[in-house]
């Protein structure tokens, strides 16, 4: 199953999200949400990054929605902890952070692989498919 980390440069931000594609998931998907800095200001931490990424490392692939700027950047330092293998699991997806992770959630519980789960959070992918 392809497991979903959420990085928000706010905790509240990211858990929120979290609990709103647990709720709308079918069954128990893999899924993080990480969210300001140790200290409990807003901002993002890789090793929190890289910690989520542990948790999530024996899923099938990662799907990374990330909010702003740094929170890739920071995301992408994570995954030089991990072996050239590993990152290839890893996939930061540009799509929204509410909805992708709410899709994501519900795309890897219907049993979707990596590839399909990116699919279906594609932005031009969804705007022809309403054509």
């Amino acid at each position: 199953m392809v497991g979903i980390l959420i990085v928000s440069h706010s905790k509240e931000v990211a858990q929120g999200a979290k609990e709103l594609a647990a709720e709308m998931m079918q069954g128990d998907v893999p899924l993080e949400a990480v969210g300001g800095t140790k200290d409990g200001r807003l901002g993002t931490d890789s090793n929190l990054i890289y910690e989520a990424l542990t948790n999530l490392n024996n899923a099938d692939g990662v799907i990374i929605l990330a909010d702003m700027g740094s929170s890739v950047m920071n995301t992408e330092l994570a995954f030089e902890f991990f072996s050239e293998e590993e990152q290839e699991k890893f996939k930061i997806v540009n799509a929204p952070l509410v909805e992708g992770a709410i899709n994501a959630a519900l795309q890897s519980s219907f049993g979707k692989d990596l590839d399909e789960v990116i699919a279906a959070l594609d932005p031009v992918e969804l705007a022809q498919k309403k054509v």
